[in-house]
């Protein structure tokens, strides 16, 4: 039996034994010790659900009741000249009495997160342009082009790293599977890179201080990022998702290599290596060098070799570009006819 349960036992057992020593609610002790214990359950079913609240939250709704309690007396206070022998009049100080620390509460715990530590701190330091913070999960740390990237100087610190998202790549690193071996630890090794040789950009370890460590790693993600006001860089598509309905701002490497691949339009020349047949007769398919298939019409004879092409079309879908060419030498033959 856990140390809470003992806790609470003596709690529920505390509360039914003053309510029987009081008789407040009935003459008789076995009715006083019902309703003592139903109000100490009532407030241990409370306490386990604050539990997992932030503690910031906690804290914002704690001081924004307090508030909202001085408030009320105070306005109470002031409608000292009100008439108390008026229902009305009573029920308005009760109702001040009522809204205020309601309002306090709820509002404090809506803005809890501006009680972060590193929110305050950033109150207190000189006037400079705002940090803000970018979120690595496992994919993109696992991808290895978010190195690259910084690199190059296209992407700002400070990059966060989870002590979540940490745990997850040693546990992949760990795994009995080679391949979830293998990219575990090139995780580690990139991570690893990262904080040693990029100077220019700040890679931490952060610490969530999560209550609920075997919790789903996305969602700690996107309580973080709202927490600190941070964007999530990841190649997952359902956490960017889940972040940007939760409206969390997110960095999709794969959507950026995307839009940074060189706009092909018809007429214009490339050169491809053709290593396989396409899907219709007589198709020949090659790549470029970053991924984008090529489909050359009448480049089946030509499987292994490497030729001019010129292209004819180009489609955009879901998974990325594709772009259709014949082969230069027809295109050649076409003009000369």
């Amino acid at each position: 039996m856990s140390w809470y349960t003992v806790t609470r036992v003596c709690f529920i057992a505390a509360v039914a034994w003053a309510a029987s020593l009081t008789r407040a609610f009935h003459p008789l002790a076995i009715v006083d010790i019902g309703v003592g214990a139903s109000l100490g359950v009532l407030i241990v079913f409370i306490e386990s659900r604050l539990r997992s609240a932030e503690v910031t939250d906690l804290l914002g709704a704690l001081i924004g009741g307090a508030i909202g309690l001085g408030l009320s007396k105070t306005i109470g206070a002031a409608l000292f000249w009100a008439d108390t022998s008026d229902n009305r009049i009573v029920f308005l100080h009760s109702f001040i009495l009522l809204v205020f620390p309601y309002l306090g509460l709820v509002m404090g715990a809506r803005k809890g997160e501006w009680l972060a530590p590193q929110r305050i701190v950033n109150l207190f330091r000189n006037t400079g342009p705002l940090k803000r913070y970018r979120i690595l999960d496992t994919s993109v740390i696992i991808d290895g082009r978010i190195a690259d990237i910084t690199q190059t100087g296209f992407l700002e610190g400070p990059l966060l790293v989870p002590r979540s998202v940490l745990g997850e790549l040693q546990r992949i690193a760990d795994a009995s599977d080679q391949i979830r071996r293998n990219r575990g630890r090139r995780g580690l090794d990139i991570l690893n890179r990262m904080q040693k040789d990029m100077q220019a950009v700040q890679v931490q370890i952060y610490d969530e201080g999560d209550d609920n460590p075997g919790g789903q790693v996305d969602a700690q993600l996107v309580r973080m990022a709202k927490k600190l006001g941070a964007w999530i860089v990841t190649n997952d598509y359902n956490l960017n998702k889940v972040a940007e309905l939760q409206g969390v701002r997110v960095l999709n490497v794969n959507e950026l290599a995307n839009a940074i691949k060189p706009v092909m339009i018809p007429g214009e020349e490339l050169t491809v290596h053709l290593i396989k047949d396409g899907k219709e007769a007589g198709q020949g398919v090659g790549y470029l060098d970053d991924g984008t298939m090529i489909v050359v019409e009448g480049g089946k004879r030509h499987i292994g070799e490497t030729l001019d092409a010129v292209v004819t079309s180009v489609l955009q879908t879901v998974a990325g570009r594709m772009i259709f060419a014949r082969p230069k030498v027809l295109e050649k033959d076409g003009a000369a006819r």
